[in-house]
């Protein structure tokens, strides 16, 4: 399927490691330039240079902090002045969830740490959201994806759930407000997803329980009704489409990517 992306331009929060690296490929392999947006300079300018290798495609590493508004306002611009136009946002730059051992309980949690996974995840998103929607109002046509995770239909984790849960409400409330402008937004949830970084969280895992590595693997799992962890690139194909102008009839849904969450009906 031919999803008419070619010559389309795209920014993506996070593009330096994980999903958003997986994503910036995707789009890039559909023919889209691709500003990735991340704080490590040397892990963008890594980036970068093997996606542009690997597709042909301009890729601009822009080093920026999304909790800063004046830093965020300077990364668009660039890519802006740089592409000409901005027709997609992928915002995917968080702080990992579900990765460091046990969530925080409720004596755990501060409004310190809630209020900075809030500034990244939350306030992040809107800030870039907020920058690139007069270039897309003006060609008419656009389309922003936020990240969130599977943490917003479960329990068990306040600050992930609280976190999640409002960028799922923020996707639906712009794009009530931006429909009417040609420009569609959606949320996407992924779970356990496999990243460069997994091995690591597996390694460690397997060590606090005195088990194998494929046992860890095996448990993370479990949990889907596929039965296996779901990679990165998996995720990037249906972002890829729902960036697609032939994902028009998709606006303020979350759209979930975690291989099947069991027992749930969600409708």
């Amino acid at each position: 399927m031919d999803l008419r992306l070619q010559g389309k331009t795209a920014i993506v929060s996070g593009g330096s490691i994980g999903i958003g690296k997986a994503v910036a490929r995707q789009l890039a392999r559909e023919g889209v330039d691709v500003a990735i947006a991340a704080r490590n300079m040397t892990a963008l300018t890594a980036a970068a240079t093997e996606i542009a290798n690997e597709t042909g495609r301009r890729v601009l590493s822009l080093q920026t902090d999304t909790t800063d508004d004046a830093k965020v306002r300077e990364m668009v611009a660039i890519a802006a002045n740089t592409f000409g136009r901005i027709d997609i946002l992928v915002n995917a730059a968080a702080n990992p969830g579900g990765q460091s051992g046990k969530p925080p309980g409720l004596a755990e949690t501060t409004y310190e740490l809630l209020m900075a996974e809030m500034n990244t995840k939350v306030m992040g998103y809107l800030r870039t959201a907020r920058e690139v929607v007069p270039f897309m109002k003006k060609n008419g046509w656009g389309r922003i994806i936020n990240i969130s995770g599977l943490a917003a239909r479960t329990t068990g984790n306040i600050v992930g759930s609280v976190r999640n849960v409002s960028v799922a409400a923020l996707s639906k409330n712009l794009a009530d407000e931006l429909g009417p402008f040609g420009i569609n937004v959606t949320c996407v949830p992924p779970a356990t997803t496999r990243t460069a970084k997994s091995a690591g969280v597996f390694e460690r895992a397997a060590a606090a329980q005195k088990v194998s590595i494929q046992e860890i693997e095996k448990q993370m799992g479990s949990k889907n009704s596929l039965g296996r962890i779901v990679d990165a690139e998996e995720v990037a194909d249906v972002i890829a489409f729902l960036c697609s102008p032939r994902s028009v009839s998709i606006n303020g849904d979350s759209i979930a990517v975690g291989g099947g969450a069991k027992g749930s009906i969600h409708y």
